[in-house]
């Protein structure tokens, strides 16, 4: 599973995969120079790099996703809360709150999803 964690600067390219795909390659190229400031070079070096690991697709210059951004997204959410809060969600929840507070309506809104989650 470690070939979902990706860096900083992969998952911004993933991202831009995600938000436009299917895209071809030219067009990658073109919204990576001016949302990354990368050259074409990076691009293709990094859309190698995450074809190699099975994350993204590059087939006759058109570039899709093989694993959905929200795949990416839970297993990155899991490794951190597990390495830093040591798998605690309330923990974590704390720690993100500190001295946040919540409009009644978002706290409906986490009640109700917290309840879709609760075992039977």
């Amino acid at each position: 599973m470690n070939r979902l964690k990706l860096c900083e600067s992969e998952y911004r390219f993933g991202a831009i995969v995600w938000e436009n795909e299917p895209l071809g390659s030219g067009e990658l190229v073109t919204l990576c120079e001016q949302q990354l400031g990368w050259k074409k070079s990076t691009t293709y070096t990094v859309l190698k790099k995450l074809c190699e690991r099975g994350i993204l697709k590059n087939e006759n210059a058109l570039v899709t996703a093989l694993v959905p951004q929200a795949q990416v997204q839970k297993f990155e959410s899991e490794q951190f809360i597990n390495r830093t809060f040591g798998g605690s969600l309330p923990g974590f929840i704390t720690a993100f709150m500190n001295d946040k507070k919540l409009s009644r309506q978002e706290a409906e809104q986490l009640k109700k999803l917290i309840d879709s989650y609760k075992e039977d």
